[in-house]
């Protein structure tokens, strides 16, 4: 498959968490996905520690499962204070952004097991240093980034993801995860319909920006 013409700024630009645009009836090669997680493990990782797993599930049933507790994670979040839609009353062109976002989560919540390949970024906690919170999850984000990076140029829509987390647990049992090696995402992967991204709304730089002082 050809690989979308953009260059690294249009790439890391338009890369979205998509929901509303995957392709619920088209199925994804394996291989596909296994492209893009070969790119994913060039991340940089922490004192090069490749602590990382990576579970790719395309069983109907195990996705039908994910998904029902993806769902109700989704339904717990959405019925509680500061969820999407509540965050920015005073701002309402931003408001009305999260009003959106938080729409989109629901169409997921109600979708995610239809999704044809979920994968879930997994890192061994057991490997990792315990004084550093940052070192042991700053190899498997950015390795998660890479994926989407290059599902995106291979025609793919994910969206990172986290709120199965409140059924660790219980997925780690379905799944077959041994004891600590802890679950960092779950992006659903589809082809997405349309390629025509654009960047996002975030705020201006000089709000963000601070030179050799707060």
């Amino acid at each position: 498959m050809a690989l979308l013409n953009l260059n690294p700024d249009e790439l890391l630009t338009t890369t979205r968490s998509v929901r509303k645009r995957l392709d619920l009836t088209r199925p994804v090669p394996l291989e596909l996905v296994k492209e893009c997680i070969e790119i994913a493990l060039q991340a940089p990782t922490g004192s090069n520690r490749q602590t990382w797993h990576w579970l790719v599930i395309t069983d109907p049933d195990q996705r039908a499962a994910i998904g029902e507790f993806y769902r109700r994670a989704v339904d717990t979040y959405l019925s509680s204070e500061g969820a999407c839609g509540t965050l920015y009353p005073e701002d309402p062109q931003r408001h009305a952004v999260q009003k959106r976002v938080g729409d989109s989560v629901a169409y997921l919540g109600e979708r995610m097991s239809e999704v044809p390949v979920l994968v879930i970024p997994c890192l061994d906690a057991n490997e990792a240093p315990e004084y550093n919170e940052a070192g042991m999850w700053g190899s498997i984000v950015q390795a998660g980034w890479s994926y989407m990076l290059a599902a995106r140029a291979r025609r793919l829509g994910t969206a990172w993801t986290t709120l199965h987390l409140m059924y660790e647990k219980e997925i780690a049992e379905l799944l077959k995860i041994p004891d600590g090696v802890v679950q960092a995402a779950l992006i659903p992967t589809a082809y997405s319909i349309g390629t025509d991204f654009k960047p996002a709304r975030r705020q201006p730089l000089d709000q963000v920006l601070h030179l050799d002082s707060w």
